[in-house]
């Protein structure tokens, strides 16, 4: 066994032993019910020998009505190359050889600089294409636009088919994880990591190294709390990076500048019960609380405070969304010391981790304002 096999092996072996008892306990609570489920496949699926492959997509090639000598040549080019190109790449070649809407449709989605698409394209919903030719485009489609982060519409795609009609099952269901991993579907991310470790027979390695990688990851999962509001950041930066910023990218910055509003209340909540419990209520007879503050005041302080302080007399509900809106609409014109000011009390008692992404969150927010 070379050195790389065994790397690979220790590799698997951890995260492999204990994946039973991860599966368990990330399972989604509630199952949905058989007439819903779209796949049961107890580990019958698997890939085409390379020689079935290439017939099936000869077969294809010729009720296309390519079966000139020119056409001919080229396909045995693809298919007789000794390369490490996996079958889905063979077929996809194919596919673009004997129809110049397929070629059409895989380069724009392979192209970085293309515009990634708003919907699914309407050759692959076209149920009068044959199977072998909808199916696998698809699924070649759609893990193009996994590789450019365009998670929407690659999981839309594989929707419209099923993992037995494709060449390439665990493909299918990597890329289907992908997508649904990176948009928070838990419950559908458990399905397909499930499929690719379990269902599928002949799943590379590296497909059911990373699924498990995503599984161990969505454990640490919770509702609204610091990690939710990471990955909605992260998402939402996806999403203008991919300049999408209409109503639903909207929805998701509102939805966390409201969870952001409500952790900072608790956390200022928290600060003055633990404040009143201190010091009985008050400050001692005689003393003075913050600098320039009155005993008994806690909210008007008497004289300015320095710079390198951070004011902490606001109440309840002082940092609101409106405050939170408005920084965010003004950050971008915010001096630098003003900005290092707003965010450390923005993330006063946070974890150091969520500043770098709080402020690339306000970032992004006024930089799809100014667009």
């Amino acid at each position: 066994m070379t050195f790389r096999n065994w790397t690979l092996a220790l590799a698997l072996a951890a995260p492999l032993a204990g994946v039973g008892s991860a599966l368990a306990e990330t399972k989604p609570a509630a199952e949905k019910p058989a007439k819903e489920k779209e796949f049961v496949s107890f580990g019958s699926l698997k890939a085409p020998a390379l020689d079935a492959a290439r017939a099936q997509a000869a077969d294809w090639l010729k009720g296309a009505g390519k079966a000139d000598a020119d056409t001919q040549k080229q396909f045995d080019a693809i298919w007789d190359a000794k390369s490490d190109a996996a079958i889905l790449a063979r077929v996809a070649d194919t596919l673009s050889l004997g129809d110049p809407d397929a070629a059409k449709l895989l380069e724009q989605a392979r192209d970085p600089q293309a515009a990634p698409p708003m919907e699914v394209p309407a050759i692959l919903k076209d149920a009068k294409r044959p199977a072998f030719y909808r199916a696998n485009l698809a699924l070649a489609y759609s893990k193009a636009l996994t590789n450019k982060r365009v998670f929407e519409e690659a999981l839309e795609a594989l929707r419209t088919i099923k993992p037995d009609q494709v060449v390439d099952p665990g493909a299918y269901f990597f890329h289907r994880a992908v997508a649904e991993h990176a948009l928070l579907m838990k419950d559908d991310a458990f399905r397909s990591i499930t499929a690719v470790v379990e269902d599928v027979a002949d799943a590379p390695d590296r497909y059911k190294l990373v699924s498990i990688l995503m599984l161990y990851d969505m454990r640490t999962w919770k509702e609204k709390d610091l990690g939710w509001i990471a990955r909605k950041m992260n998402n939402i930066e996806r999403r203008l990076d991919l300049s999408r910023g209409g109503p639903q990218t909207q929805k998701m910055q509102k939805e966390v500048v409201a969870r952001l509003d409500e952790l900072i209340k608790q956390l200022e909540n928290q600060n003055n019960n633990n404040n009143s419990q201190s010091n009985g209520g008050g400050c001692p007879s005689g003393g003075q609380g913050q600098q320039g503050q009155q005993p008994g005041n806690t909210n008007t302080p008497s004289s300015p405070m320095k710079d390198s302080n951070i004011a902490t007399n606001g109440g309840p509900g002082n940092v609101d969304q409106k405050r939170l809106k408005g920084l965010a609409e003004q950050w971008g014109k915010l001096p630098e010391r003003e900005r290092a000011r707003a965010m450390a009390d923005l993330t006063r008692d946070m974890p150091p981790q969520y500043r770098e992404v709080i402020e690339r969150y306000f970032k992004d927010i006024a930089r799809s304002a100014g667009k």
